[in-house]
């Protein structure tokens, strides 16, 4: 029985459409908590931080809660949004998830595999880290 289900999407792309309604539907076939994540690139390397705002990192998280929660509800509804975690963090995306999904206690992730190019065959690099990776069962869902 599943009861808690990460779902990873990228909030600057528009192709996580189908990732979020299996995500859903596989949570709801065990009444399961759905929690939605997006990873913010780190910008704390020293030499890149310079160049920005002292609280760009804060900001930039900020902007992308909205936008997180603002694309769950566009493709689920918003009463099934108010249900969701949405959950934003920032680093290496596959790190990211991966540390989520065992805080959380993730049965499932829900992640896309988008359009392969010739260096990664068959999954994305980061959808292909998690799958390796992860201790949690993995849903991959193809464009």
């Amino acid at each position: 029985m599943i009861k808690s289900v990460l779902c990873a999407v990228d909030v600057q792309q528009d192709h996580d459409t189908k990732v979020l309604q299996m995500a859903d539907k596989l949570a709801r076939l065990d009444n399961a908590q759905l929690d939605v994540i997006t990873v913010v690139p780190s910008a704390g390397i020293n030499l890149v931080a310079s160049y920005f705002e002292e609280n760009f990192q804060g900001q930039m998280v900020e902007q992308t809660r909205e936008k997180l929660i603002s694309k769950v509800s566009g493709v689920l509804g918003e009463d099934r949004n108010k249900d969701i975690r949405h959950l934003v963090t920032t680093g290496s995306i596959y790190e990211e998830i991966l540390e989520v999904a065992k805080k959380t206690g993730a049965d499932l992730i829900v992640i896309g595999a988008h359009q392969p190019h010739l260096s990664e065959y068959l999954l994305g690099p980061n959808a292909a880290r998690v799958v390796r990776h992860s201790k949690a069962s993995v849903y991959v869902v193809r464009d």
